[in-house]
């Protein structure tokens, strides 16, 4: 083994160590490795950054901005609200929602997909009156096996087409996937719509509609202020109120510490923070038949009262607010947003609610202005739980926006307009129609992940040009020396799906990729079969929720804990090993 190879190798295993503790954002993480390896020299000068300006960096970015055109421009509300139908049946209506996704999911980012679609389905269920927690992971997983079908579906499958193009000379065209995409889909969603949601652990069916409806379990802050009526009496003394307003008083805070146990004796002091637990209007109710105030309402006096709105949000994984403190992005002080409370289930958070650290899954309770929630939920990198109405779509040019982006797809299937280009032409069109603002295009694009695919472009190559990949796939034809080429294929699938469920699904197929056209090379294979299984494989996360963002979203408002997700997703991702194996031999023969 070469010095470059055992450089390369031990700066990808600190990279995988340091994605699956998750401690720091993948992106810092991946650019400190690209910074290392070309400081290490692995790396040549004129590749540092190639990775940003390679075409599947950019097909993702514009993918992204598209998303954003079609739901702005109404098209998706119009199918969307046409799903909430009470008098359906459970099974009936995760069938609906489950082959909706995996339809949009195929034409649209998924992440995006599943964006649109959360609130439709949490409002059926309040309606319902049903945990969402039978509905929301059938929602992800669906979404995610529709990704599947296209070229844009999902960020692995542009990059593994980008990829055939610089092994084998030709991309994988729009829907070179489809033959395989849509049956492992098809089969998927058949398998959650009739055996998969019944096996959503029953715990997690006990986070009710009513208790995430309402917001229960948030922790807030209540400000004592000046002249207040509680000034000098004790917790204790607040207890009968507490009770009947249904909140827990959890403790005090006085400059900035808690005080030692419940502190239900001491006296209360101008300035002291009651922490506080339950739902937000037991909360309003307890703040003001006790006198306290929200911490930054100060902020609003004067305004109308119209004019203050509460909004319920969930952090995905990679948002700007993601590992941060309200505090510490200034929200309060440059937003005049106030973060009132943190639902994270199966943990209460202690310390004062603006100095929590945030973490993907959480769900916030906002307050501010109802002219900057919207603005401010987008700046934090956000989704919303429920239908704010703080911003309108354009839904006069809704065709438009549909007829539009189908020329863009249809010729660049044709092959007369190269992929990144069409998809370019019709981000220009929605910014000039005003589709998509100017001040949203660049809101639109997950820069996260374009660094993480930035940085791990040139990493990959200096892998595969150090002969990294090859010796990596030589140890797998070796150890399954004597075994048919589709239990090799097998097994390439099963390795790359299990790092898929704890990485990033961009990096482990831009890792496992290389990997798979040099184990196709040693057995005199089809190259095809390989990149194929490569590409549903890093599409396959569904055992954990941090192997995909869709997971990690539902988390909060779904109350599900980590090891719930494999319950459903273990006999999935066999499932999708057998379907797959055979369509892929079918369509790619070896």
């Amino acid at each position: 083994m070469s010095a470059d190879q055992l450089i390369l190798f031990g700066l990808i295993a600190l990279l995988f160590i340091f994605l699956i503790w998750g401690r720091i954002r993948y992106d810092l993480t991946a650019f400190a490795a690209l910074v290392i390896a070309a400081l290490a020299g692995v790396v040549p000068k004129d590749q540092i950054f190639s990775g940003f300006g390679h075409p599947a960096v950019v097909i993702i970015a514009l993918v992204l901005i598209v998303s954003r055109g079609l739901s702005r421009s109404g098209a998706i509300e119009m199918l969307a609200r046409n799903l909430i139908n009470t008098s359906r049946s459970l099974s009936k209506h995760i069938a609906l929602m489950g082959f909706v996704s995996g339809m949009l999911s195929s034409i649209m980012n998924n992440v995006a997909a599943l964006a649109l679609l959360m609130p439709i389905d949490m409002q059926a269920a309040q309606r319902s009156k049903r945990s969402p927690a039978l509905t929301l992971m059938p929602l992800s997983f669906a979404s995610i096996l529709g990704g599947m079908v296209t070229l844009i579906g999902t960020p692995p499958n542009i990059v593994i087409a980008t990829f055939r193009e610089t092994a084998l000379g030709e991309p994988y065209s729009m829907f070179s996937f489809a033959p395989v995409g849509i049956a492992v889909a098809t089969t998927g969603v058949l398998f959650i719509v009739l055996i998969g949601w019944r096996l959503i652990p029953v715990d997690g069916g006990k986070n009710s509609l009513a208790e995430l409806g309402d917001l229960q379990d948030y922790i807030s802050n209540a400000k004592v202020p000046e002249e207040s009526k509680i000034i000098g009496k004790t917790l204790k003394d607040l207890e009968p109120t507490a009770e009947e307003s249904d909140v827990n008083i959890l403790g005090l805070v006085r400059r900035g510490k808690r005080l030692p146990g419940t502190a239900r004796r001491e006296a209360i002091r101008k300035g002291d923070l009651v922490v506080l637990e339950g739902r937000p209007d037991g909360i309003d109710q307890f703040i003001g038949a006790s006198g306290l105030q929200h911490v930054g309402a100060e902020k609003y006096e004067g305004m109308l009262t119209n004019a203050v709105s509460l909004v319920e949000v969930v952090v995905p994984k990679g948002a700007m607010i993601d590992g941060r403190t309200a505090m510490g992005v200034r929200l309060l002080s440059r937003h005049n947003v106030t973060l009132l409370g943190i639902s994270r289930k199966g943990r209460r958070i202690r310390e004062q609610v603006r100095k929590a650290q945030i973490k993907a899954g959480d769900i916030l309770l906002l307050l501010g202005p109802e002219e900057a929630l919207s603005d401010v939920v987008e700046w934090l990198g956000c989704l919303s739980l429920a239908k704010r109405g703080l911003e309108v779509p354009q839904r006069s040019k809704a065709w438009v926006a549909v007829g539009v982006f189908a020329a863009a797809i249809l010729t660049a299937s044709v092959g007369w307009v190269y992929l990144p280009v069409a998809l370019a032409a019709v981000v220009v069109v929605y910014v000039i129609m005003d589709i998509v603002p100017l001040s949203q295009v660049f809101e639109s694009v997950e820069w996260p992940v374009i660094v993480l695919l930035g940085s791990m472009i040139p990493i990959g190559a200096a892998l595969e040009a150090s002969g990294g990949t090859t010796l990596v796939a030589n140890a797998i034809v070796d150890w399954t020396s004597g075994w048919p080429t589709v239990a090799v294929l097998t097994v390439l699938m099963l390795i790359t799906m299990t790092l898929s469920d704890v990485l990033n699904n961009v990096a482990t197929a831009l890792i496992a990729a290389p990997i798979g056209i040099d184990i196709a090379t040693r057995l005199n294979a089809n190259p095809d079969s390989f990149l194929m299984a490569v590409a549903v494989a890093a599409s396959c996360a569904f055992l954990t929720p941090i192997g995909h963002k869709n997971n990690t979203i539902i988390m909060g408002p779904g109350g599900y804990k980590f090891g719930d997700y494999w319950r459903m997703g273990l006999p999935l991702e066999i499932l999708v090993v057998v379907v797959s194996i055979p369509m892929i031999l079918l369509v790619w023969p070896l």
